[in-house]
């Protein structure tokens, strides 16, 4: 997975708390120039990194190219069959380090999503870079 400035990347458990690691990714991610679409249910509604934060994959209304996850590898397979629901599938469902789960993948692969496991996408990023 090659991985461009200006591609859109959802990230699932996005916290608003600055210490957290999923808060660090996605701030250095969009500094670089992704868009970033922040999704968790505990923060629907309110504005982190300077996106309005959704409550689920449901309610993207746009494209995304990535799917990257900071949820425990037991929840995967629910965001995995969410991400297959979605109107406009992304390209890749990331999991980021430690995160791995068999049945998410399998569920995403069958209908040709690439997925990335244990991987912190920001790390990926700037060794491509």
């Amino acid at each position: 997975m090659k991985l461009v400035p200006g591609q859109t990347i959802a990230v699932v458990g996005l916290s608003a708390k600055p210490d957290r690691p999923s808060f660090d990714v996605a701030r250095v991610m969009q500094g670089a120039g992704f868009r970033v679409i922040p999704v968790n249910p505990s923060y629907a509604g309110q504005t982190i990194l300077g996106e309005r934060c959704i409550a689920s994959l449901a309610e993207i209304d746009t494209a995304v190219d990535i799917v990257d996850c900071f949820r425990k590898s037991e929840d995967m397979l629910k965001v995995a069959l969410e991400v297959v629901a979605m109107k406009a599938r992304p390209a890749v469902l990331w999991m980021q380090m430690g995160i791995r789960s068999t049945e998410a993948r399998n569920v995403a692969a069958a209908v040709g999503i690439e997925v990335i496991e244990d991987q912190c996408i920001k790390v990926t990023y700037f060794n491509q870079h």
